[in-house]
């Protein structure tokens, strides 16, 4: 998914009614009214359409309610007292528009939200598979983490090169983390995003010279994060992720954790190892979460992203730590983003802006096996001869949880 350079993150203007605190008030059985009127950026008010999807999201409750717009992109929706995500996502050919305000509150009365949504288009390369969940040890007692990797897929029409790709996370590292980028409007919860992303622990970049990990449409490639090796060997509910053609992540000056990061296994070549670019944490193992992390590729424009690196002002300290440092990486430069929420938490909150990801994914449950698929676009795929993936810049809507990773044999 490519954010359009031209296109700024706007925050939701929302205004909701009510300011009791949460507690029995708050979540009685009355029925309210949210309207929620989509706004369109600058250039695109001819995009206004009927049959848009709107959800809102009971935060603590979990239920979910959805609504379509009128021809004037305004839908409503009957709510009881509570505490709403409210998401909107639309489509036309790969113009996407996604718009998110996490923290709506219906109290008492009925409330409206002026939404502005964000233009972005469909990418090339996407993110098809994150499998971080672990399984269990069997036979043996235990769990298992060390298996890690995610899958990316090549969704265009033309030859995509990986050459100098990057992989990142964001900070923080689980969606339950303290969050101290994405803050809420005082007055209407609507959640305000910074002009970056911050990319916490490591970035790593793919090598080649421009041609050298070419990706046909249709074609997938693994990214191993954790442990090249075949993990299904003494472990047969993991995965064999050392097979000819995968890349790692693996660098063992910058991580020598050797329960996360063995040596690869002898299928895989040497210049599929990726580089590390810059680390900032402390780790001695690439921190990348069992429960919910959000994910990313990117690639610098204008500038490699070595010289971006070595600007003092893209490399900043993280508040309220002491040690900890991220990289400003400019939205415009992410090609997909997927955010990771986990089911046993009701503490979540978005680290991706509704220009890369206006959903998320949930993980309900760890060391099952369990991974985080994108769906199929069943019709395109029919009339394009090759797979392609669901892109609608909307985790929520493009991926679900399968039962077993899909390198699994």
């Amino acid at each position: 998914m490519r954010r359009l350079f031209f296109i700024p993150l706007f925050a939701a203007t929302l205004w909701a009614a009510g300011c009791s605190e949460p507690g029995k008030e708050l979540y009685s059985g009355e029925v309210h009214t949210l309207t929620v009127r989509a706004v369109y950026p600058d250039g695109y008010a001819e995009m206004v359409r009927e049959g848009v999807t709107v959800t809102a999201e009971d935060i603590d409750r979990g239920n979910s309610y959805k609504a379509s717009t009128d021809d004037e992109g305004t839908a409503r929706l009957q709510l009881t007292n509570g505490l709403y995500r409210v998401m909107v996502k639309d489509r036309n050919g790969k113009d996407i528009f996604n718009g998110t305000a996490d923290m709506v509150r219906v109290v008492d009365q009925d409330a409206e939200i002026g939404l502005p949504l964000v233009h972005s288009r469909a990418g090339s390369i996407v993110i098809k598979e994150i499998y971080c969940g672990g399984c269990m040890k069997y036979p043996q007692e235990g769990k298992y983490q060390s298996d890690k990797y995610i899958i990316l897929h090549n969704n265009d029409s033309e030859v995509q090169y990986l050459d100098s790709l990057c992989f990142a996370t964001f900070d923080p590292y689980n969606s339950q983390g303290t969050n101290v980028w994405v803050t809420q409007d005082p007055e209407t919860g609507a959640s305000v995003y910074p002009d970056f992303v911050p990319v916490v622990q490591a970035i790593w970049q793919f090598g080649g010279n421009g041609r050298s990990f070419p990706l046909e449409p249709g074609e997938d490639a693994v990214l191993v994060v954790c442990g090249a090796i075949d993990h299904a060997a003494q472990y047969p509910l993991s995965v064999n992720l050392n097979r000819e053609g995968y890349f790692v992540c693996y660098n063992n000056v910058y991580f020598w954790n050797t329960l996360y990061h063995p040596a690869p296994g002898d299928r895989i070549a040497p210049d599929h190892y990726l580089d590390v670019v810059i680390k900032v944490g402390q780790a001695n193992a690439f921190t990348f979460s069992v429960f919910s992390p959000a994910v990313a590729i990117f690639r610098a424009q204008g500038v490699t992203v070595q010289e971006f690196v070595a600007g003092a002002e893209n490399v900043i300290q993280k508040p309220g730590s002491t040690v900890d440092r991220i990289v400003k990486i400019p939205l415009e430069w992410v090609l997909d983003g997927v955010e990771v929420f986990y089911g046993g938490s009701s503490n979540n909150k978005k680290r991706i802006p509704p220009s890369i990801d206006a959903g998320y994914v949930t993980q309900s449950a760890l060391y099952t096996g369990r991974t985080l698929h994108r769906r199929t676009d069943e019709e395109a795929t029919r009339e394009a001869g090759y797979e392609i993936l669901m892109d609608t810049n909307n985790s929520s809507t493009d991926f679900y949880e399968r039962e077993q990773q899909s390198l699994h044999d």
